[in-house]
């Protein structure tokens, strides 16, 4: 079948082709270059290494299932399809129950069955679950049985173990996590810290700690340390807690064991505050193993400050170490020690508080230190300064058989009397040391009392105007002259009989 076109028609149809024809090649013409240009670039996006995934890789190795594209919605054909199956982090609070049966995950992966903001309950009645804790969002921990400080012979059985060379908890950087009622337990540590925080915020109340290893029971690289009503024994050469550019809160907290108690490098921001707290050394001496510290404070890349307040600290080599930063101790009680505060650099008020050391109450290299109206006993040298280092103090009293030693100076015909030299800002306290505060001191390690406080032969007579001392400073008593008048008559001469 022949099909005839009017030729006419024919030629404008072939006209109007042409036209067409023409345009769609000067398009690709000039549309060429440009369209190899964007396959160059795609090929190359795709072919690039991500070099910030291979420095931070994702904490989470998969995707969710719902940003993938199915070919059937189970949700909508299928409306019981999501309660029975599990979801990862969809539950708002987790009872875990797996004491007794270490090894098994369960610990691990209720951590990953809470939403974030939801609460994990760790139940161990039959014995301690053993696991360790990778914290990646925010989350409250709290043990079933609870923990009370007071009692801990009681409630001291273990709510969670790490396994041998791993630790308890890490918690991730920005991640806020409230811990309660817990009792943890690293018994062969090793080179790993119970607790680790790296710019966290760690949160703990009523929380104990048995830990024994190589490094300090917590660790916190940045971040927030809030400790309330704690508990740590650590048997470990490190400090029991190190504070490293973290501001650090502590009230009622209790550590034992350590050859260090705590170690702070304070960061900027906010003042670290540590009152009510009680460290307890083990009374190494100075040439065991690394210096035995109750709280050493470091410098960091910002001029960080710490007060200290109501806090004892007895049982170290030194008690307080301030290297390069601002520390304020009031109120407080240092005990047991060669060297109770020792100022390296920075800046220390002392005020209100009482040193026992065997050495030197304060020792100061360089820096600024004021040093008001605290007791001092037991010392050899009250306050040492070099001359780097500026002191100022002022009220200061001291119970000391050492430095409150007087000399005896002939005041009339062989009848001496007992002269203190002045002391720098101090002066010697008579009497004995009391006893109630030996009990807050070296009393905590249950040692009996010891009064340090000086005590001369007869001064209470003396003091009534009764008898002298020879020069050797024995007391000569004497009821014939009393007052003034033993220091003009009665001395031996011919008008004197």
């Amino acid at each position: 079948m022949t099909i005839r076109f009017p030729f006419g028609h024919f030629r404008t149809t072939m006209a109007g082709v042409a036209v067409i024809a023409a345009a769609v090649a000067g398009a690709a013409l000039l549309r060429g270059p440009q369209a190899h240009a964007q396959v160059a670039a795609k090929v190359e996006s795709q072919t690039r290494p991500n070099f910030g995934l291979l420095l931070d890789p994702p904490t989470r190795s998969y995707r969710s299932r719902g940003s993938h594209h199915r070919r059937y919605d189970y949700g909508r054909h299928r409306p019981d399809y999501y309660r029975d199956s599990y979801r990862p982090g969809g539950e708002e609070i987790v009872l875990v129950d797996c004491g007794g049966n270490p090894g098994t995950g369960a610990v691990e992966d209720a951590v990953r069955r809470v939403r974030p903001g939801g609460t994990l309950v760790i139940r161990a009645r039959a014995g301690a679950c053993v696991g360790w804790l990778n914290i990646d969002k925010p989350l409250t921990i709290i043990g079933e049985s609870g923990f009370d400080p007071r009692d801990w012979e009681r409630t001291g059985h273990p709510t969670l173990q790490a396994p041998d060379g791993l630790p308890c908890i890490t918690v991730a950087q920005g991640v806020r996590v409230e811990i309660r009622d817990m009792l943890f337990a690293s018994p062969r540590a090793g080179e790993a810290a119970c607790v680790v925080g790296y710019g966290a915020e760690i949160i703990m109340n009523r929380v104990g700690f048995r830990h024994a290893g190589d490094e300090a029971a917590i660790y916190a690289d940045g971040g927030l340390l809030d400790l309330r009503n704690t508990i740590i024994e650590a048997q470990t050469i490190a400090p029991a807690i190190v504070a490293d550019g973290a501001v650090l809160n502590a009230w009622e907290v209790v550590v034992t064991g350590a050859q260090s108690g705590l170690e702070l490098i304070p960061g900027a921001g906010q003042t670290s505050r540590i009152a009510s707290t009680t460290l307890k050394g083990t009374g190494a001496p100075n040439a065991f193993g690394p210096r035995s510290i109750g709280m050493i404070v470091r410098s960091g890349r910002d001029y960080g400050r710490v007060e200290i307040e109501n806090t004892a600290i007895v049982g170290y080599v030194e008690g307080v170490a301030i290297e390069g930063a601002s520390v304020d101790i009031s109120g407080s009680r240092i005990g047991r020690s060669d060297k109770g505060v020792v100022l390296y650099n920075g800046e220390l008020r002392l005020a209100d508080s009482r040193v026992r050391a065997t050495t030197v109450g304060v020792a100061a290299v360089s820096g600024s230190a004021v040093i008001v109206n605290n007791v001092f006993a037991g010392v050899r040298e009250v306050i040492y300064a070099e001359d780097r280092a500026n002191v100022q103090a002022s009220g200061n009293r001291v119970y000391s058989q050492y430095a409150c030693r007087p000399q005896f100076r002939d005041r009339y015909r062989g009848r001496y009397e007992p002269v203190w030299r002045p002391g720098d800002g101090w002066e010697c306290a008579f009497g004995s040391y009391p006893r109630d505060w030996w009990d807050d001191e070296d009393g905590l390690l249950g040692l009996e009392y010891h009064d340090d406080g000086y005590s001369l032969d007869g001064y209470d007579r003396y003091r009534n105007g009764e008898g002298w001392y020879d020069r050797d400073g024995r007391y000569i008593p004497d009821d014939r002259y009393q007052g003034e008048d033993r220091w003009s008559r009665g001395g031996g001469g011919f008008w004197d009989r």
